[in-house]
């Protein structure tokens, strides 16, 4: 078998290394945008990554979980320079909105009182929302077409995320399976036969003077392990454990850590390292982050030397399908459950269906322009209301 790296890159380790640097800085829109600056970038431009290279990363970015920008820039990194290139971009495209978010975790820690920082979030609040609605359209269209089986799991999804207010993560693995059954039913498979039963366990937190540092990488880790495709995906399971489960956020502190992901750039999955900050400072902030993100680096560099050779699988296929429609249905859910925390009055909810319509209309407007105008309106709005 061909390993991937291979033959005389035309770039340094340090011209991508700079490359992602400088994504993660200004790379503003989500993971579609990202992905897609990559392709422009260093396929289209640059030649650096050749098209099926280009492929065969997104084909695994989908298959595996964790937030799909990010497990492509891993493995990009890896074409050429193996662990060391996917290790080293996979730090620097998560660096500068990390130390942002910092940034702002520490503001909002430290002036979480005053009326500006208030009426800011209750604009931004508001058109995060219209935001992941017309993402959650976008992610449906695409991805499950006129499918059937599809739409049910994405329906049972989006229902049962509403219901209980949180991200079912046994729904990704269920989704998989029996769409992986119906489409490429392996030899041993029998419709009549009893499908076996999969059982998720959680370790037990052990009593140390650091346990709520283990709790929030136990935690993370579990999240990271269970966001396929979007990192919009792992909004509802982090509301489930972070706001519901442990208590660590109010649901307002919650909403706008989801809103701290949108007005940085690079992942939005990075909306852990605010809230880890603002459960446990500086180290709470970087055992989430490192959580979240460690899955997806093992889960990119472990198999990419034999993907080329099962990847196209139609079992594998099938089951990252499943998943998928099971993610869509999952982020059509946390739109209505954070919806019910942000749109608190007449204003925010024509501001939420106000973005959702602009983003529709002037599709190559960028979401940062619409955060800031949301912030204004926040600023200027918010004091008559509460007034």
């Amino acid at each position: 078998m061909k390993h991937l790296p291979i033959d005389m890159p035309r770039y340094s380790l340090w011209d991508i290394t700079a490359y992602f640097l400088k994504l993660g800085t200004i790379g503003f829109g989500g993971p579609a945008a990202l992905v897609g600056y990559m392709y422009r970038d260093l396929v289209e431009r640059r030649r650096w990554i050749t098209e099926s290279d280009y492929k065969e990363g997104m084909a695994l970015a989908q298959l595996m979980p964790g937030p799909l920008a990010a497990q492509l820039a891993i493995y990009l990194g890896y074409v050429h320079y193996g662990v060391r290139g996917a290790t080293a971009v996979g730090l620097i495209f998560v660096l500068p909105s990390f130390l942002m978010v910092l940034a702002l975790g520490w503001l909002y820690q430290r002036y979480d009182g005053l009326e500006w920082m208030q009426a800011v979030f209750y604009g931004v609040g508001a058109a995060v929302i219209g935001i992941i609605a017309l993402s959650a359209h976008k992610l449906t269209t695409k991805n499950l077409g006129r499918d059937k089986l599809l739409w049910g799991i994405a329906i049972v999804s989006a229902v049962l995320t509403v219901v209980t207010a949180e991200e079912i993560a046994w729904a990704f693995l269920v989704g998989g399976v029996l769409v992986w059954l119906h489409r490429a039913p392996p030899k041993w498979f029998r419709p009549s036969g009893t499908l076996p039963s999969a059982a998720i366990l959680s370790p037990a937190l052990l009593a140390a003077d650091h346990a709520q540092l283990l709790q929030l990488f136990l935690f993370f880790a579990k999240a990271g392990a269970f966001v396929f495709g979007s990192g919009l995906a792992i909004i509802p399971f982090l509301h489930g454990g972070v706001v519901d489960e442990f208590h660590w956020l109010s649901e307002r502190q919650f909403v706008d850590a989801v809103a701290v992901a949108m007005i940085t750039p690079g992942p939005v999955v990075i909306t852990v390292g605010f809230i880890g900050y603002l459960v446990e400072g500086l180290p709470g902030a970087a055992v989430a982050a490192l959580a979240t993100f460690l899955p997806c680096y093992l889960l990119t560099i472990l198999p990419a030397p034999y993907f080329k050779k099962y990847g196209k699988q139609a079992a594998i296929v099938a089951f990252v399908d499943g998943a998928t429609a099971a993610a869509v249905g999952t982020i059509a859910g946390a739109v209505v459950v954070l919806g019910q925390r942000s749109i608190v009055d007449l204003p925010t909810a024509l501001l939420a269906v106000g973005v959702a319509a602009v983003l529709w209309r002037f599709r190559q407007l960028p979401e940062p322009v619409v955060i800031a105008v949301a912030a204004i309106a926040g600023l200027i709005v918010h004091p008559l209301m509460s007034g």
